[in-house]
């Protein structure tokens, strides 16, 4: 079972930066490609940004491709979301989540949630 933690979220206004975190424990880390995924209020779950199990591959919704940066510590268990550029419609609820094998972009795909930490931007 694998425990997720997400951390760094907070208000900030347009065009400013933030950094995600998210802390794993009670698995093996470099076993699970990681993704990150957002829902606003009233709106769906949808699909950020993902890495590999080694950090070899990424992938990054259109909305923030050039802006955000995901990466990952496999030696501290800790995945991250660098966000540049933010804009009003970033806001939302911000989930890491842990899939046993290659990463995804689906919500469906993914075995292990965090509970989220919120980011707010502000015009």
């Amino acid at each position: 079972q694998v425990q997720l933690v997400e951390s760094g979220g907070g208000l900030v206004q347009a065009g400013g930066s933030l950094r995600l975190s998210c802390a794993a424990s009670g698995g093996t880390f470099n076993m699970y490609g990681m993704g990150w995924f957002r829902q606003a209020p009233g709106k769906e779950r949808e699909f950020v940004a993902a890495i590999s199990r080694r950090g070899a591959d990424k992938y990054y919704a259109d909305s923030v491709k050039g802006r955000f940066t995901i990466t990952r510590d496999n030696a501290k268990n800790t995945v991250y979301l660098q966000m540049n550029s933010l804009k009003p419609e970033d806001t939302a609820v911000y989930y890491c989540a842990a899939r046993n094998g290659y990463y995804s972009v689906a919500t469906r795909d993914y075995d292990y949630w965090g509970q989220g930490t919120q980011v707010t931007v502000s015009s």
